[in-house]
């Protein structure tokens, strides 16, 4: 006879589970522990069910590896409470502390009626610790919650230490996924990853420490490289860290003699304890790949940080320079880059990264066809064809021809801006937050370290690289000019005189005009690239000139063998550092931590729209305003 549901105030609902045969069985728990099965009960699906998952006591069990018995010692108390607490998690009891102090330590089974109680004391004229007696066994089941009262923070660290050696860069809850698969016991993120700071910071030291050997660290980074910069900066009132300023020698002679002048700037946003943010100032070598120049770290994005920022790489490039080079500086052009930009830099020539313009037009029009014609408006070289284009988006999306003509054509498209690209259309390569990330969760000198371990082995590989190569210019440069060199015979030269030279494309039909003593042509592909284009290809062979010695100087193999010549040398480990002088700056780390919880979005809100005040009450006098504390009412 089947038996009849229970009244609803009395049933708990766990979850729908799977019988045998796979049909679904609706499991209810009354809340006396009473379990009934409802497996012949229809189901409606469509019911939204807010089901929780089953709880599955844990059982007392024995344990050989924590047996605990009388006459076991103990180096210290330290060492005695956590070997008691390491029993307690692997045998499913907890315990509940009675007594601790220098010389004695007891302890009872955390259950309710349970007799089990343990007892260690101090041996005389000793420091050892030893297990006097254990009174009874345990009456109790185990384990009757998900969690364990005594996996601490300090447990978690030692449980998933070597773990987490092997994976230093897993999440929190990738560690909560660990506990509980090995042990069995549920924790809250906050301990997760409360306990992965603690192992990090005996990995790779405290992030306190490393804030108070930035000055230091910067010593050091001038005295292994000579004629580079580092300088850290504190608060004049309490001397926590607000900026850093980083730029290795090396990277300083390889942009100024062998890098496009063409500087990208970008930012990473740290994930470590004290979150912040790493600048980036970036050059491109002569294959088009990135070039690190300068880092900064800040405590906070701000402008002013952003103007600070751009006037140090300002100051090194006029160190290290006779003449200050007319650049081209690609970024997200926000307020502080802006103004950064016009301040020390008013001859360069500012453009917008179109990897951000990407991003706000992808998010305001979700179509990728107009993304793709957005990338073709923008390399487009003349003015006619970048025309054209924005016409085909216009009979796409009349609203994305509206949104695109409020940025500035002449801060994108490369028909319209006035200084020279290069071609390149972003302030980085995909290849730069690759690392960086990976670095931007540990400590501000591991991840300085990490970046500069990175340099190292890319001015290695790079050179060697070079050392291969035998032609002029540089593989991408050489092929740029070779593909058209190949096709020269689809022009004809039409016209020779001193003004320049006229090339019909009898392919085309279009006669486009070469101007070699200035190095230009009508279409612009050369003044673009700063390589020869089909028509000045044709030109040149006409004339009997080399064509690769046309090249701006920046794509020749010299160049680029040029940018890498000097080394970037290792820093030893801090216990080398000559610590004798001791430095009077000193550097505390920031104020603000990261936050654990998710903030909540909007304060809650009165019917007039004003945000609710909490009332507090007094549980003396039992009237509102104020607490106990601060009560003034008489007895």
């Amino acid at each position: 006879m089947t038996s009849s549901p229970p009244p609803n105030d009395a049933l708990q609902l766990v979850e729908i589970v799977q019988d045998d045969d796979n049909d679904p069985a609706l499991v209810l728990a009354r809340r006396d522990n009473l379990e009934i099965d409802l497996s012949g009960f229809p189901i409606d699906s469509s019911q939204n069910l807010d089901l929780v998952p089953v709880f599955h006591p844990r059982r007392l069990v024995s344990n050989p590896d924590h047996d605990l018995r009388v006459g076991q010692t103990f180096r210290d108390v330290s060492t005695c409470r956590r070997a008691l607490r390491d029993a307690a998690i692997a045998c499913n009891f907890e315990i509940q502390t009675v007594k601790s102090d220098k010389t004695r330590f007891t302890a009872k089974c955390a259950s309710h009626g349970c007799p089990w109680r343990v007892h260690a004391a101090k041996l005389p004229g000793q420091s050892t610790f030893s297990i006097r007696t254990i009174s009874a066994t345990h009456t109790c089941d185990g384990i009757t919650h998900p969690g364990h009262h005594q996996a601490s923070v300090q447990w978690i660290a030692s449980s998933v230490e070597q773990w987490l050696r092997e994976n230093p860069h897993c999440k929190p809850k990738e560690i909560l996924e660990e506990v509980h698969r090995v042990h069995g016991i549920r924790l809250s993120y906050k301990q997760a990853w409360r306990g992965k700071e603690r192992v990090l910071a005996l990995v790779h030291g405290s992030f306190e420490e490393e804030y108070k050997l930035l000055p230091k660290y910067c010593e050091e980074i001038k005295r292994t490289n000579p004629g580079s910069i580092a300088s850290v900066y504190g608060h004049d009132d309490d001397r926590r860290f607000r900026r850093l300023f980083i730029a290795y020698h090396a990277s300083i002679y390889g942009f100024v003699n062998g890098c496009r002048p063409v500087i990208g700037l970008d930012r990473v946003v740290l994930k470590n304890r004290y979150l912040g943010t790493l600048f980036l100032a970036s050059g491109f070598d002569g294959e088009g790949a990135l070039f690190p120049l300068a880092f900064g770290v800040v405590h906070e994005e701000t402008d002013e940080n952003w103007i600070w920022f751009l006037t140090e790489l300002r100051m090194l490039l006029e160190l290290n320079t006779v003449n200050m080079l007319r650049l081209t500086i690609l970024s997200n052009m926000r307020k502080g880059v802006a103004e950064g930009v016009n301040i020390n830099f008013p001859s360069a020539f500012h453009g917008l990264c179109m990897r951000h313009l990407t991003e706000s037009f992808q998010k305001e029009f979700k179509n990728n066809m107009l993304v793709g014609l957005l990338w073709e408006a923008a390399q487009a070289l003349t003015v006619a064809d970048f025309d054209a284009k924005m016409m085909e988006i216009n009979a796409l999306s009349p609203q994305a021809a509206y949104w695109l003509n409020g940025v500035q054509y002449q801060l994108w498209a490369t028909a319209h801006f006035k200084g020279s690209r290069f071609g390149l259309m972003m302030a980085n390569l995909i290849e730069l937050p690759i690392w960086i990330v990976e670095a931007s969760s540990l400590p501000i000198i591991q991840m300085m370290e990490c970046i500069r371990r990175q340099l190292m082995i890319w001015f290695s590989e790079r050179r060697e690289m070079s050392d291969q190569w035998s032609d002029l210019l540089v593989p991408s440069a050489f092929n740029h000019v070779s593909d058209p060199h190949q096709c020269a015979q689809e022009y004809q030269i039409m016209e020779a005189n001193e003004a320049g030279l006229e090339v019909y494309s009898t392919h085309k039909g279009i006669t486009n005009t070469v101007d070699i003593r200035n190095r230009c042509c009508s279409c612009y592909g050369w003044q673009v690239y700063g390589l020869p284009c089909s028509h000045a290809v044709t030109a040149l062979i006409s004339c009997g000139q080399n064509v690769y010695k046309f090249a701006e100087n920046y794509f020749t193999v010299t160049s680029y063998r040029t940018a890498y010549s000097k080394t970037i040398h290792p820093i030893p480990d801090k216990s080398l550092w000559n610590v004798k002088d001791q430095l009077e700056l000193v550097i505390n780390p920031p104020r603000s931590v990261m936050p654990l919880l998710k903030p909540r979005k909007k304060r809650a809100q009165s019917h007039d729209g004003a945000p609710l005040k909490r009332v507090v009450h007094c549980s003396r006098c039992k009237q509102t305003g104020h607490f106990k504390s601060t009560c003034s009412a008489p007895v």
